[in-house]
């Protein structure tokens, strides 16, 4: 099926299970979000499929977004849809954005837990069994991401996480990278209290980036905990191999953090700190001290730079009023929001 969302306010209240859908109770469901990458989503999506079939007990469905591909993907999917052996649901949001995709794939999955997958990372096949290890414990309340691997060794290692210990966000750190939007998993009901991807941010949108870590952040002003699992591995084949385009996206991560401080001065300012950080890191550059990443030959001062680009823009994003509604709730409603999560 596929389904247009021009205007889709994701609700407070859970998504109630279609009456169509074969399985009465769904436990899963994998958000994926794509735009002219029907090669690579096959790949991503036959993972999907094998984790399921590996673990077909945790009933599971698929929606995947597409976010105005104009190289076929729409037909491709009515083709998977058509002989897939997990319910699988085709989204089309023409709006550009990353998080405008991922707002239209929340307004569409019916599972109990969504697990956001990028299109270019494919799923150990032991994902499901891993899921379902720790959310088998109760404790709902909380962000939770795995890790990521490079899924081709021709890749630079960039936008992967690879730490062996379990562990959460704490100000001490930046929460960019913290959790990665490619493997980033929770309960409905925290999708529902956090609301909506603000779509400012993001792949597409003006800010570029960082629309999954002002999810983190957001979250940790409601009181709830964000968590790295050294397991529920996802393999990202990102294809860059060449340095520019590590530098390119690097620069692009900066612009949405810059943006990010600005957003949550009021709420989040140890944010700030990690900006004045970077800062000093870079100045001790230039006295030889050590790069923001030796083996890619990154520098510190890109992040200072575009940190101050993306606060401006932010700025200037807020006094044009654009978008002209974003649903989000957590300015207002931290202090009572905190309460309530940590009595839960």
């Amino acid at each position: 099926m596929t389904d247009s969302l021009r205007d889709h306010p994701f609700a407070s209240a859970p998504v109630p299970a279609s009456p169509r859908s074969e399985r009465p109770s769904l436990e899963v469901s994998f958000i994926v979000c794509t735009r002219d990458r029907a090669a690579v989503l096959e790949a991503c999506i036959a993972s999907i499929q094998t984790a399921c079939r590996a673990h077909a007990a945790f009933a599971a469905e698929l929606v995947v977004v597409d976010n105005g591909s104009r190289d076929g993907t729409s037909k491709r999917l009515a083709g998977i849809a058509e002989t897939s052996d997990i319910p699988v649901t085709a989204v089309s949001e023409p709006r550009p954005g990353l998080a405008a995709a991922r707002n239209a794939g929340l307004a569409r999955a019916r599972g109990r837990v969504l697990v956001f997958i990028d299109d270019d990372c494919k799923l150990d096949r032991d994902y499901l069994r891993d899921l379902e290890r720790h959310y088998r414990s109760g404790e709902k309340w909380l962000i939770r991401g795995g890790r990521v691997e490079l899924g081709d060794a021709r890749d630079l290692p960039f936008t992967i996480k690879r730490c062996e210990a379990r562990e959460r966000l704490t100000p001490a750190v930046h929460p960019g990278g913290f959790v990665l939007g490619c493997n980033m998993t929770m309960h409905r009901d925290v999708a529902a209290r956090i609301g909506p991807f603000d779509e400012r941010f993001g792949a597409g949108g003006p800010l570029r980036s960082a629309e999954d870590t002002d999810y983190l952040v957001r979250a940790m002003l409601l009181g709830m905990p964000v968590e790295y699992v050294p397991d529920m591995t996802v393999l990202h084949h990102h294809g860059r191999r060449d340095r520019k385009s590590i530098d390119r996206l690097h620069r692009d991560y900066s612009l949405g953090n810059g943006a990010l401080c600005l957003k949550h001065v009021r709420h989040a300012p140890w944010l700030l700190r990690h900006v004045y950080w970077s800062a000093r890191a870079a100045f001790k550059e230039l006295a030889g001290r050590p790069r923001f990443d030796r083996d890619l030959d990154l520098s510190h001062w890109p992040i200072v730079v575009m940190n101050l680009a993306g606060a401006a823009r932010f700025a200037l994003l807020v006094m044009m009023g654009w978008p002209k509604r974003l649903p989000l709730r957590q300015d207002r409603q931290a202090s009572e929001a905190n309460a309530e999560a940590r009595a839960r």
